[in-house]
């Protein structure tokens, strides 16, 4: 029979209690994850099948699109990008369900979907590596579709880690809160204008490895989501005391 221990729990919950805001080191993770997505999407859009891994609302925009012109192969890329993003997101949110969402640190199984979402990252490179940049039909498909689920596996994840994260596929919302809660009120703050920096500068790296050397234009999301990983790792190593400590910084 497992048991807690009640000291650990009223620990865990003193820190919760006292810490506003997440460490910086998840602040840089979410960046970190933030750059991963832009290299997915650039590499999605300009050498896949013309849709976004993350992005559902423009996809589903060009599937009207598509539809609207009797495009068979348009519909086929948006319904795999949605379909993918959709089953990513179901599996995580059955996996991360009753997950406790702290402010210090993200859940063990939070990182565990990172964990694996890194892996298909590398997975799909490999395959991409490997056929130059330029696969053939069938193999486009499938590393569109793969895309898709991680990036919906990723934005699930970040869900269930509650206040200690923040969207990092779809940053519409996350500009219209910072233009009018941030600007609008005179505390912008740097975390946010940072997470769009980190998504221009994904896209901007992978889209240039396209132009100059394809065969490594999948490459860069593999590296930003280790590091990602890494970094919200470091929350893990520390002591409660010294968890409370680096939360309560101001940022």
């Amino acid at each position: 029979m497992t048991t807690t221990s009640p000291r650990g729990d009223i620990v865990e919950q003193q820190v919760q209690a006292k810490a506003g805001s997440p460490g910086r080191s998840l602040r840089i993770a979410v960046v970190l994850l933030v750059a991963a997505s832009g290299g997915v999407e650039a590499v999605s859009f300009l050498a896949l099948d013309k849709v976004f891994a993350g992005v559902m609302t423009s996809n589903l925009a060009l599937l009207g699109m598509a539809a609207g012109r009797a495009e068979g192969a348009g519909v086929k890329a948006a319904v795999l990008a949605l379909g993918g993003f959709a089953v990513g997101v179901l599996v995580v949110a059955l996996l991360t369900r009753g997950c406790a969402a702290l402010t210090t640190r993200w859940p063990r199984r939070v990182m565990l979907v990172l964990c694996v979402d890194g892996l298909l990252l590398a997975a799909g490179a490999l395959v991409w590596g490997l056929t130059g940049g330029a696969p053939g039909p069938v193999t486009r498909d499938i590393l569109q579709c793969g895309a898709a689920l991680v990036m919906g596996s990723q934005s699930a994840a970040m869900v269930a880690a509650g206040r200690a994260a923040a969207p990092t596929t779809y940053l519409t919302g996350t500009l219209a809160t910072f233009i009018t809660k941030g600007v609008g009120t005179g505390r912008p703050g740097v975390w946010v204008p940072l997470r769009f920096v980190g998504l221009i500068a994904g896209a901007a790296l992978s889209a240039g490895l396209l132009k100059h050397a394809p065969a490594w234009a999948a490459f860069p999301p593999v590296v930003l989501i280790l590091a990602a990983i890494t970094t919200a790792c470091v929350p893990l190593l520390k002591p409660p005391a010294a968890a409370e400590a680096t939360a309560s910084q101001p940022s």
